[in-house]
């Protein structure tokens, strides 16, 4: 099969690196060049620094990793070449920019699958069924929390030139962060409506949003908040469910979960170590790869991205205009 790899920031090399070692060789590299890493590990692949060009090699499958502002213009041209599309979250910058790419996905064969990582965490996994079995009753209300120090992220580089710290490329600490919004809509179902303030709080020099703190409701009837922040140290990423029969905790940094229940018995599963974050991507991309070669529906389809962006613009507009934002059906 071959794949097209667009955009060798930190992410595409993880994503090449993970294809090599899952036995996928041959492999096209779009580049524009931007990339502050070395290119050592490049040297084997053909490069293409044209994107019509690139797409002449009639690819199988396109990863999408470029900045996020620059996601929908090699999607729209992965759609028309019947390419099956890795699109890294978040999916893009704004609503307005996937019509385009909507168009051409109607009259395409391609299929979507959206970089949501955290579907394959093993922790999230079992709440997901614990939740949708009820294993401890019914939820009722949540607390999610990540922050993390933006300059430690990518040592190598400036952070204020990466894409998350500037509003331009699609930055900010609510796009950046938008995994819960697509792991809380995955174990909770669709949401109904939410409150936010946005800002910038703290002393990083970003042009964009550093904090959010959201109130948000479930059609379910479950709410609870989510704070997500640019500079805590050291970093967290954490989540409580309070359920009618006892509380679930789970910690990103070993991902396993503990389950209090009503009676006081405690449950602890899964790691309880430090977790190794690269095998949710490698999960990821064999999931990818299975989407591709034998037709699977994906995990985490192009409507599951949508609806992340659609909650993380919600957020965006509830904390610029001080308002509750409501979503219909």
């Amino acid at each position: 099969m071959r794949i097209l790899i667009a955009g060798l920031g930190s992410i595409g090399r993880r994503h090449l690196r993970n294809l090599v070692s899952l036995g996928e060789k041959d492999i096209i590299l779009y580049r524009t060049h931007t990339s502050t890493q070395p290119d050592n590990e490049m040297h084997d692949f053909p490069v293409e620094l044209d994107l019509k060009k690139a797409f002449i090699e009639k690819p199988d499958a396109v990863i999408i990793s470029n900045p996020t502002a620059l996601h929908m213009a090699v999607a729209e041209q992965a759609a028309k070449a019947n390419s099956h599309i890795f699109l890294e979250k978040p999916i893009s910058h704004s609503l307005e920019s996937l019509m385009p790419f909507e168009t051409a996905l109607k009259s395409s064969s391609s299929v979507v699958f959206t970089g949501y990582q955290f579907r394959f965490n093993p922790g999230l996994e079992a709440i997901k069924k614990i939740i949708s079995n009820e294993e401890i009753g019914r939820p009722i209300s949540f607390q999610c929390h990540w922050g993390e120090y933006l300059p430690g992220w990518h040592p190598w580089e400036d952070y204020r030139t990466s894409y998350a710290a500037n509003q331009d490329l699609g930055g900010g600490v609510v796009l950046t962060l938008s995994h819960p919004l697509d792991y809380l809509r995955w174990i909770f179902g669709e949401i109904r409506e939410l409150y936010a303030v946005t800002g910038k709080f703290s002393d990083l020099e970003v042009n964009c949003e550093d904090t959010a703190d959201v109130l948000m409701t479930y059609a379910n009837g479950v709410s609870g908040g989510l704070h997500l922040n640019y500079y805590q140290q050291p970093k967290k990423h954490e989540l409580s469910i309070i359920c009618t029969h006892g509380t679930i905790f789970w910690e990103y940094e070993n991902s396993g979960i503990r389950i209090q229940k009503a009676s006081g018995e405690i449950i602890e599963t899964g790691a309880k170590h430090i977790y190794e974050r690269n095998q949710m991507y490698l999960d990821e991309m064999s999931h990818f790869l299975d989407v591709c070669k034998n037709g699977i529906k994906p995990i985490c389809g192009y409507k599951d991205g949508r609806k992340a962006l659609q909650i993380a613009w919600g957020i965006l507009q509830s904390g610029r205009y001080h308002e509750r934002v409501i979503f219909e059906d």
